[in-house]
C-alpha cells in the first residue's frame, strides 16, 4: 500500500469508493453522506490545495482522506480551542473491499505525519454519532471524545468530536 497525494486523475476512483461506501453507512443509520455529498467538487477542491490523500493499493484507490486545517466553529462548543491550528480528518472513506486491511489506520498515521512536519500538537476529528465503526478507529488510533455537536450543514444531525494532543 501506498498513500499519497490525490491528482484530479483520481476523482473517478474516489467516487467509485463513495459509491461503495455511502450505502453501507446508511444500511446502518448513519445519514451523513448521501449522492450529494461528498461529491467530485468537493474532492477536486481537496486536490487544488493538496489536502486530499490516498490509499493505493496495486494501483487501485482504497480508502481517502482529506488532511485539512479546517476546522468548524462548532468545535468550540465541545471546549476545543479553534483559535489553535489543528489538522482535520474530513471525508474518510475506505471500500469495503479493503475492510480489515488497515487503510483507515494509514490514512490516521499520513495526518500524524502531516502534523509533525508542519509543527502542529493537535489532531481533530468528527463523526456522526451513528458511526461506531469511526468512532472505534478514533479510538484505536489514539484520539480522545472531546463531546458531542450540531453541525449548521447537517441539521438534525449530532456529531461525535474528536482530538489527538502530539
Amino acid at each position: 500500500m501506498q498513500i499519497r497525494v490525490a491528482t484530479l486523475n483520481d476523482i473517478p476512483a474516489i467516487m467509485q469508493v463513495i459509491a461503495e461506501v455511502v450505502p453501507q453507512m446508511r444500511a446502518v443509520g448513519n445519514l451523513q453522506w448521501d449522492n450529494t455529498y461528498p461529491n467530485p467538487a468537493v474532492f477536486e477542491q481537496d486536490i487544488n490545495v493538496n489536502q486530499l490523500w490516498l490509499a493505493d493499493v496495486a494501483g487501485e484507490i482504497a480508502g481517502v482522506a482529506a488532511i485539512t486545517t479546517e476546522q468548524y466553529p462548532e468545535y468550540a462548543q465541545v471546549g476545543l480551542d479553534i483559535s489553535e491550528t489543528a489538522i482535520v480528518v474530513h471525508r474518510l472513506a475506505v471500500s469495503p473491499r479493503y475492510k480489515g486491511q488497515g487503510i483507515a489506520v494509514a490514512l490516521m498515521q499520513q495526518a500524524e505525519k502531516e502534523a509533525i512536519r508542519r509543527g502542529i500538537k493537535f489532531l481533530r476529528i468528527d463523526t456522526n454519532s451513528q458511526n461506531t465503526i469511526a468512532q472505534n478507529l478514533f479510538i484505536k488510533t489514539g484520539y480522545v471524545f472531546a463531546g458531542e455537536i450540531g453541525l449548521e450543514f447537517r441539521p438534525g444531525m449530532r456529531f461525535y468530536c474528536y482530538e489527538k494532543q502530539l
